[in-house]
């Protein structure tokens, strides 16, 4: 990095909450042109170091230095000023306005009269997302964008306002293969730019790829700084959770047993269209193909979280086909849903009423406090999640502890049915092997797991058999013998 241009260095930074240190001694660095990968365990410290650079956290010790100049803290207009673009895994757009509005919001070009000036903005967006090869319509309505064309126009918006810093916040967690190679191309066209980018990810095959230099942080502290020709996924594993990759969790062989859920004819217009496939007791059956391809969108008709147009759904020889998720519960299927803060949690409660509310629906039409306050600590302290109380609120809980409250959630319900849509979304790596533990466990108890992953090493780990869905339909299923990467992108993209 000698011969390229420091941008910023956090210097000695300490953070302290109340109970917690969350950052300690910390130092950390970023060059021009360089992609700078910070990985860490849920609750290793990462968020607060990168709220401190936004300048939504102050430090209690330390110094930022940024572009020689020496500060105690940012303020959060400060960070905005001095080009610093964090680009958050939650998209922070306006649906209800076109991606020009977006890119100019809050700096709208205006003509002499005042107005809005759609059609400048309109041509001042294409011509920066022409320059990166970006190919979306400006006057599209990003309600109408994919996932991944979201991700992709806060970086124009970034590039709008001359960011010489970006930070990326898990930026491929909601992205399929396709989706997720365009934005490595891009942060590559980015850095020839001279634009230095901090890269969060939990998928150490992305930060082994695409970083320069990988800092990995584990309970507030820096264990260390890698170069690129330094580092290895066992090596980042080792030093995230302190032990070593062979040591983690692999998926056991467990007997399977008879098919116990037919699923006949699922449609709706071209997002689903005419799916089948069974399902045998204690039979993990993946789901993979690209973002968009119509997995979650099965998975919603199956739950009757949305409204099929055909198919019937059969379990343990009964025709059931629910058509709302309350019917779906009272017949034995659960759901842990791909967007847990969208769809999984109630963020503004705690975590208590969050693993409870399905307990008492099925049971009870009085809530006897006591019991479920021993019920909701048997399970947290079942499943190890990590938390101060259990009235404590459910957003200030790390995303792993997150997703296994939900998976605590619908672990007592007795379901014969789980639907998993991107179990690991998010996820540190120590959490997922207490994710698949879980999974593993369930389908030794016999119970139909189907996993949605875009995950290829998970899915292909955890899957006796993978079905692949492509514009809505299913066209292959696979066992797990004859299973390969190669062979899955290869159904995925239908070539």
């Amino acid at each position: 990095m000698a011969s390229k241009k420091l941008l910023l260095t956090l210097d000695r930074i300490t953070k302290d909450f109340p109970g917690t240190r969350a950052l300690d001694d910390v130092t950390f660095d970023l060059y021009a042109g360089e992609v700078h990968c910070l990985v860490g365990e849920n609750g290793a410290g990462k968020s607060t170091l990168i709220k401190i650079l936004s300048g939504a956290e102050k430090p209690d010790k330390g110094e930022l230095i940024l572009f020689g100049k020496s500060y105690s803290q940012f303020t959060t207009s400060q960070a905005i000023n001095f080009k610093i673009a964090t680009i958050y895994q939650e998209v922070d757009l306006v649906d209800s306005l076109t991606v020009a509005d977006n890119v100019f919001l809050g700096g709208e070009l205006r003509n002499m009269f005042g107005i809005i000036d759609q059609k400048r903005q309109e041509i001042s967006a294409a011509e920066i997302m022409e320059r990166l090869k970006i190919k979306i319509s400006p006057a599209v309505l990003v309600a109408d964008l994919s996932p991944a064309d979201r991700q992709i126009l806060q970086i124009v918006k970034a590039i709008h306002r001359d960011a010489k810093i970006m930070v990326m916040d898990e930026p491929t967690s909601s992205l399929g293969f396709e989706e997720t190679r365009a934005l490595m191309d891009l942060i590559r066209e980015l850095t020839s730019e001279g634009i230095g980018i901090i890269y969060i990810s939990h998928y150490l095959q992305e930060v082994t790829e695409i970083g320069d230099r990988i800092t990995v942080l584990k309970d507030g502290k820096l264990v260390n700084t890698y170069k690129k020709s330094t580092f290895s996924t066992k090596t980042l594993i080792r030093d995230m959770v302190g032990r070593n990759a062979d040591e983690f969790f692999y998926k056991e062989e467990i007997p399977i047993k008879e098919e116990a859920l037919n699923v006949n004819h699922y449609s709706k217009g071209d997002r689903v269209q005419d799916v089948s496939f069974t399902v045998r007791e204690g039979e993990i059956f993946g789901i993979g193909g690209i973002v968009g391809s119509g997995r979650s969108e099965l998975a919603a008709l199956i739950f009757g979280a949305d409204k099929k147009e055909d198919g019937e759904l059969i379990l343990k020889g009964r025709k059931i086909t629910p058509s709302n998720p309350k019917q779906a519960i009272r017949h034995g299927i659960c759901m842990i849903t791909e967007d847990r803060k969208e769809t999984g949690l109630f963020l503004d409660r705690p975590v208590v009423e969050n693993i409870e509310i399905v307990n008492n629906e099925l049971n009870t039409f009085l809530i006897n406090l006591s019991t479920e306050k021993n019920h909701v600590s048997g399970i947290v302290e079942s499943l190890n999640i990590y938390l101060s109380s259990i009235k404590q609120d459910i957003d200030s809980v790390s995303g792993g502890n997150q997703q296994k409250c939900i998976l605590g959630r619908w672990l007592t319900t007795n379901a014969d049915l789980f639907i998993f849509d991107e179990p690991t979304k998010g996820v540190d790596v120590g959490a997922k092997q207490e994710v698949y533990k879980i999974i593993s466990n369930l389908s030794k108890q016999g119970k139909m797991i189907i996993l949605i992953s875009s995950d290829m090493p998970e899915l292909i780990s955890m899957s006796d058999r993978i079905g692949v869905i492509r514009e809505g339909a299913m066209v292959s299923i696979m066992s797990k013998s004859e299973v390969t990467e190669q062979k899955l992108i290869k159904e995925y993209l239908g070539y």
